[in-house]
């Protein structure tokens, strides 16, 4: 059996395979598309230099000449050039709106710097006007965002509808596959056009329906083959490789249910050795550094400017009831290590060990100063020794009791994989509003979220997390 362009798909979207474009065409639209994308940065930043000339001068009678022009240009030409490197004008890269402010911070801070850098060489800036240089600087930052928020929901529609054909696929292998790749990712949404859809019957018809396959797909000339085969029929996959090896396309092999647990998977090699790399660790070596560096910075800070107020709390601690200042606890961390933590005593007890009962909203054991710096996360602040210990990070998942760790962990899946972490004063999960509340729901929540992180980890979510932890009030839900 064989779809191609006079078999519609189960989608109207997927219709548009006839109008799939020539491989030719599919190259030219990609270059066409960086140069215009290009181009409306280019314009967006030198629009801004023409605002900050007409913020100081008015609207002049011909094209501005000056600072703020050649500022203008120096910056979109920086910018445009850098982030054409980066490979950021890319059909694909505006298709999806993941990552769309990250991907102008960097260019941009080149861009500002060496046009600074150039024009100071030559001339002095302490005369430019403050009010200029900020429409020109933040406002063509926010402009080429802008730019490229539209042209991202302009591009995202017409692939909606087929009209964008970055890459053509040819997808070989048994219906029920094929219709399962295309149901679940809809590859017409992000500008793939399937060209046409081999089935195979069997292997009592293999090398008739290869040769039917590649035959097609030599008139087709698609970029990509995708074989849609269980990855254990190692005979049909085999068969299928030699079969296309012999047609000028790259040849993937489709994505088996492993990749759906694993959705970063990827083929790595360690010397002569190929792999299937399932799940990376969670840090690299240099985003160890990046992020332990940036703990012991903002920690040491934090302890020298919050000193008065740890000695006031001290204080009140003392004033209302007798007992130690600091209350310590064994919490697991990195690797389900264990260690003590940190905090303002906010009881009256101090339990730590498994007969631990949690605290509930209006527990009798919770002091009056307990129950202030409990609502406002003030006695969580010590653990900013244990940041600077090395036991825990500014961000990451929050550290349980014992006795919560071992009880979850034999009911919720991938539970001890929070470990795989350092454990955080705050998280990914805290500022979403899932601090506190013991339930199971509330619990698989805060886990997904805390998985979320370890996956997801960039210095930027972390510098993310800490302001919504100091400005949004869901990261003081249930703190009671």
């Amino acid at each position: 059996m064989f779809r191609g362009k006079t078999e519609p798909g189960p989608r109207a979207a997927e219709a548009n395979w006839a109008n799939a474009l020539p491989r030719g065409s599919t190259v030219l639209l990609r270059g066409g598309f960086a140069f215009f994308a290009a181009m409306a940065d280019f314009a967006a930043i030198t629009g801004c230099a023409y605002l900050a000339h007409v913020s100081l001068n008015g609207v002049p009678m011909a094209l501005p000449p000056g600072t703020y022009a050649r500022l203008g240009l120096l910056t979109a030409t920086f910018f445009t050039s850098v982030t054409a490197i980066r490979g950021d004008y890319e059909v694909m890269k505006y298709l999806t709106f993941d990552h769309l402010l990250r991907r102008a911070i960097t260019p941009w801070a080149i861009a500002l710097l060496c046009t600074l850098v150039l024009l100071v060489s030559r001339r002095p800036l302490s005369n430019a006007d403050p009010l200029a240089l900020f429409i020109l600087f933040v406002g063509g930052f926010l402009a080429v965002n802008a730019v490229r928020m539209l042209i991202t929901i302009h591009t995202r529609a017409r692939a909606r509808h087929g009209q964008i054909a970055v890459h053509r696929i040819f997808l070989l292998g048994y219906e029920k596959e094929i219709e399962t790749f295309t149901k679940r990712f809809e590859p017409w949404a992000f500008g793939v056009h399937i060209v046409a859809a081999a089935v195979l019957r069997g292997p009592e018809n293999l090398d008739e329906d290869l040769a039917l396959a590649r035959a097609s797909a030599r008139m087709l000339g698609p970029d990509d083959v995708f074989i849609l085969v269980p990855w254990n029929e190692k005979t049909t996959i085999d068969a299928a490789i030699e079969a296309f090896l012999h047609v000028p396309t790259s040849i993937h092999l489709g994505p088996e249910r492993v990749l759906d647990r694993f959705s970063d998977a990827r083929i790595a090699k360690i010397g002569p050795v190929s792999s299937l790399h399932i799940v990376r660790d969670p840090l690299s070596q240099p985003e160890r550094l990046a992020k332990r560096s940036f703990d012991i910075v903002f920690s040491a800070l934090g302890l020298i400017l919050l000193s008065p107020l740890f000695l006031m709390i001290a204080l009140a601690i003392k004033l209302e009831s007798p007992g130690p200042v600091i209350f310590k606890q064994r919490r697991y961390g990195f690797n389900q290590q264990p260690f003590r933590i940190y905090k303002f005593r906010s009881m009256t007890t101090l339990e730590d060990n498994a007969s631990l009962t949690l605290v509930k909203k209006g527990d009798a054991r919770v002091t009056r100063v307990g129950a202030f710096i409990r609502a406002r996360n003030i006695d969580e602040l010590p653990q900013l020794f244990n940041v600077l210990r090395g036991d825990m990070s500014l961000v990451g998942p929050r550290p349980h009791a014992l006795v919560i760790d071992q009880m979850f962990e034999r009911r919720i899946a991938l539970y001890a994989r929070r470990h795989n972490m350092k454990p955080g004063i705050t998280g990914w999960a805290q500022i979403n509003g899932y601090r506190g509340g013991m339930s199971e729901e509330r619990m698989r929540a805060r886990v997904e979220h805390d998985l979320y992180y370890i996956d997801n980890w960039s210095m930027w979510l972390d510098i993310e997390i800490l302001w919504l932890t100091l400005t949004s009030k869901r990261g003081y839900t249930n703190a009671f």
